[in-house]
């Protein structure tokens, strides 16, 4: 027994405890956001449309700058002569005016980036006050419950019944054309689908312990809302604004080639397409371009949104 004993100790080497590398943790922790961060950035596609989204940004500000052209100033004299002297290539793409001019002898480097500067303005803001609206009515819907949860979601109902179009027309009727009536026109149902979305995660969180804990220590609603309810819901709340920004600016686009957008001399993608319908059997350029634009515009605000939801959900992480 004590020879066998003596050939175990031989074979084997008590290491002993490291009290160093106990201590050591392997994987370091991450904060939420870290985290979601990480996840989205490992995604090759969200990282190429959040490139490709930079550069429209960037070239919305600083593309008519480089151009000596206004978008707004007309030449229909020098075109008549171009024309003349030319025909009608003369008025597609050239070293002086790079993506062409229009009929009205605009240039359209310039309006096309300024078409982009006011999408992006107008679908952004009113994606921000969406959500925010949003946000607060289903905050109050879901936490206050009872009552106060019946009205607000029938008048939810009753708003969302109503045909889309119709607010469109009854503001422009009202305010006229401009970028604070569009956006009022976008606001005004926009954002419905946010505060059902809140609400039913605030009727999921309300009655956790964290919540219950809070209310045991006197938190008044408004601070329960504030510090535990609402930061609890921001990772459905950026995927759901992620999806209504390019939602917004599809919508703009939309009411813009209908004609009730903004009014000229202002100018937007939609306005663009809408122009390059009518002049796409002798100038096609005049409708690719700004489809092309307003095509990698949505593409890459989609993929950014998906690649958020992703991050965002918890079944996916590992």
């Amino acid at each position: 027994m004590a020879d066998a004993a003596r050939r175990t100790q031989d074979l084997y080497r008590h290491l002993g405890a490291d009290e160093v590398q106990a201590e050591h943790i392997q994987k370091p922790q991450l904060s939420y956001a870290r985290d979601v961060a990480g996840r989205f950035f490992r995604n090759r596609v969200a990282v190429v449309s959040v490139v490709v989204l930079a550069l429209l940004v960037a070239m919305a500000l600083i593309g008519p700058l480089m151009t000596p052209y206004d978008y707004r100033t007309t030449d229909v004299a020098s075109v008549s002569r171009q024309m003349a002297e030319g025909g009608r290539k003369a008025l597609g793409p050239s070293g002086e005016h790079w993506f062409g001019v229009d009929t009205l002898g605009r240039d359209l480097w310039a309006r096309i980036w300024m078409g982009t500067r006011y999408s992006l303005l107008i679908g952004f803001s009113a994606a921000l006050v969406q959500a925010l609206i949003g946000v607060l009515v289903g905050c109050v819907s879901g936490y206050c419950g009872g009552m106060v949860d019946v009205i607000i979601m029938r008048a939810v109902d009753v708003l969302d019944a109503i045909p889309y179009l119709i607010y469109v027309i009854i503001i422009m009727m009202v305010f006229g054309s401009g970028i604070l009536p569009i956006m009022m026109a976008l606001t005004l149902t926009g954002w419905l689908s946010m505060a059902r979305l809140v609400r039913g995660q605030i009727l999921t969180l309300k009655n956790e312990d964290y919540i219950l804990a809070a209310r045991g220590l006197d938190t008044g609603p408004v601070g329960i809302m504030a510090k535990h309810l609402i930061p609890n819901c921001m990772g459905i709340i950026i995927v759901s604004l992620s999806m209504a920004i390019p939602g917004a600016i599809f919508s703009e686009a939309f009411l813009s080639f209908l004609g009730i957008g903004l009014a000229a001399p202002l100018t937007s993608l939609g306005q663009l397409i809408s122009t390059g319908i009518r002049e796409m059997r002798n100038y096609p350029y005049q409708l690719i371009i700004p489809s092309a634009v307003i095509s990698l515009l949505m593409l890459s605000l989609q993929l950014i949104g998906d690649a958020l939801r992703d991050a965002v959900d918890p079944k996916l992480r590992r």
